[in-house]
């Protein structure tokens, strides 16, 4: 059990991210129906049905997450730190669960009972008490200053991101199942308005919000809440991009305008994408305590530039005989010699951080090997936009070799180089991420290779390789680290966040350039977007050191 709770604190963070995402579709979807289409009720069969459907399976799936956040959060506190189990049954995260969970079912029975096409107190009721039950595990709600202050904007936040992110999807539901173009025309009109009051609140609390909670610029680039708020900021941005593509075609949009009612669904999509990926960093927000509150041990600016300074990549590994002995064997060892194992403050994680010369040259080794694969992926995939460089295509198998690299070299200490046999070595989250990056990396090549030189010609095929690069980005976001020494690891994380945010950009400039209209124009800059991130990826990588 002890060895899963590292894994079951990754687990944590997912839940909270499906919490907010299914949290977000359902209020979403209802503000959809009670401001968008608020004059619209005739078009019951053709938005209304299969909009509630969604609403209704929303709201199932949130009751579940949440009843599965509730179970794996009272299993770390009573394993972790004997707690007994009836006490452990007061939290006030088990209060603010069943609330949530009783009010999303509430949403479920009625969406799947009712006969009329207006909407009932009920459900709004129902909806408000599940975004409260939210805000209850917030950091707001646990603040000793303006509490008030903070849960009323904290409410505000989460109210504005599902009335825009939440109601996107409803938005695609009615551009394709509307026939009337007028009526069509009229519906993204008021959700278009809508978006702009969502984003002026969105900013306007998030700015408050991350003023209280960060404090400082130094707290920005000095602890991982900062970094974290700063990922979002930069997602934000290609949000409000995409959201300001999608106002200028709503302006012209009409009967005769097929072209830009088909480049706003596309530009939806993305839209979605990102959204759910800025919740998921949210969620991850939440697993940290605030910026403002970690006054010590914050990395100063002076550290950073001292570590990220330009210097020659390390392509010499030392033996993995010099490394450190696995976590396993530590324990092995003072078991058999009788010795008491330190305790560790952090569950699921041990007291000890071996970091020793052969460690980190082994780690720099890895990462700049692994940039100079990436940036000759990415100057190929450069050229094989052209129509010079046929040859280029070639570029995805290459990726086969970089997956069996970091299948080898990522975790030294597990199958096939170390002590710890293969199904053994999953019970470390680290660990697990990695494989299924291999996992990732091994799909990306077949499907894309098949795909650039024309063996698959299924539109489904071609996007493969977006979704896999987006999710690759996602999994690096989350991607956790050991938290004892926060200097080193926030370091570490400096480094990991700009590749997630590379990965994320070009999963969903790539899609967009497959999946908007040949007429709209914006298809051929992105086409030279994501291999640009894949160069600006190999580069970081190649200058990646841990001293």
């Amino acid at each position: 059990m002890a060895q899963l709770l590292g894994i079951f604190g990754f687990l944590v963070v997912l839940l909270r991210a499906a919490t907010l995402c299914f949290q977000s579709i359902a209020i979403g979807g209802i503000v959809f129906f009670t401001v968008v289409t608020r004059n619209q009720e005739q078009r019951r069969d053709e938005l209304w049905k299969p909009g509630w459907r969604i609403i209704r399976w929303s709201a199932c799936a949130l009751a579940l997450a949440h009843l599965l956040f509730v179970v794996t959060n009272t299993v770390i506190l009573v394993y972790s730190a004997d707690v007994p189990l009836q006490e452990a049954l007061g939290a006030n995260y088990v209060f603010a669960g069943v609330l949530a969970i009783l009010a999303s079912l509430t949403i479920a029975i009625w969406s799947a009972t009712t006969k009329s096409a207006r909407m009932k107190s009920i459900v709004l009721s129902a909806a408000g008490f599940a975004l409260a039950a939210s805000v209850m595990t917030s950091h707001s709600a646990s603040r000793m200053d303006n509490r008030a202050t903070m849960v009323a904007l904290t409410a505000l936040h989460y109210l504005a991101v599902a009335s825009w992110i939440g109601g996107l999807p409803f938005l695609l539901l009615a551009m394709k199942r509307v026939t009337d173009p007028d009526a069509k025309a009229a519906i993204t009109r008021n959700f278009s308005r809508l978006a702009q009051i969502s984003v002026a609140v969105l900013l306007g609390a998030g700015i408050a919000l991350s003023y209280v909670y960060v404090g400082s610029w130094e707290a920005v680039y000095g602890t991982a809440y900062g970094v974290m708020v700063s990922t979002k900021v930069v997602l934000f941005g290609c949000l409000l991009l995409l959201g300001a593509t999608n106002y200028f075609i709503v302006r012209g949009l009409g009967a005769a305008n097929p072209i830009g009612a088909n480049s706003l669904v596309r530009f939806a999509e993305a839209e979605i994408g990102i959204g759910l990926t800025v919740i998921l960093a949210a969620a991850a927000l939440t697993s940290q305590p605030p910026a403002a509150d970690l006054t010590q041990d914050r990395v100063t600016f002076q550290e950073i530039s001292t570590r990220f300074k330009p210097r020659m990549p390390r392509l010499s590994s030392p033996d993995v005989k010099e490394l450190s002995e696995s976590t396993d064997q530590l324990y092995r060892k003072a078991v058999a010699e009788g010795r008491n194992l330190p305790a560790t403050y952090v569950p699921g994680q041990t007291p000890w951080n071996f970091d020793t010369p052969a460690d980190r040259a082994w780690s720099e080794y890895n990462h700049n090997w692994a940039g100079l694969i990436v940036l000759a992926m990415g100057i190929l995939a450069l050229l094989s936009r052209s129509r010079n460089f046929p040859w280029a295509k070639i570029w995805p198998l290459a990726f086969l070799g970089l997956a069996v690299f970091l299948f080898f070299r990522a975790d030294p200490e597990n199958w096939p180089l170390g002590p710890n046999g293969f199904w053994e070595s999953f019970a470390v989250s680290d660990v697990l991420q990695h494989r299924v990056a291999v996992l990732l990396l091994i799909l990306f090549a077949a499907f894309q290779w098949s795909v650039e030189t024309g063996h698959l010609k299924s539109h489904a095929a071609a996007l493969v390789f977006p979704g896999v690069c987006a999710l690759g980005g996602v999994v690096l976001l989350t991607h956790t680290h050991a938290l004892s020494n926060v200097k080193e690891e926030m370091l570490t994380e400096l480094s990991h966040t700009p590749l997630a945010i590379c990965g994320i950009i070009a999963g969903w400039s790539r899609w967009l350039e497959l999946r908007l209209p040949e007429q709209n124009h914006t298809k051929k800059y992105l086409a030279w977007v994501w291999p640009v991130c894949f160069i600006f990826v190999g580069l970081i990588l190649l200058n990646y050191h841990e001293s």
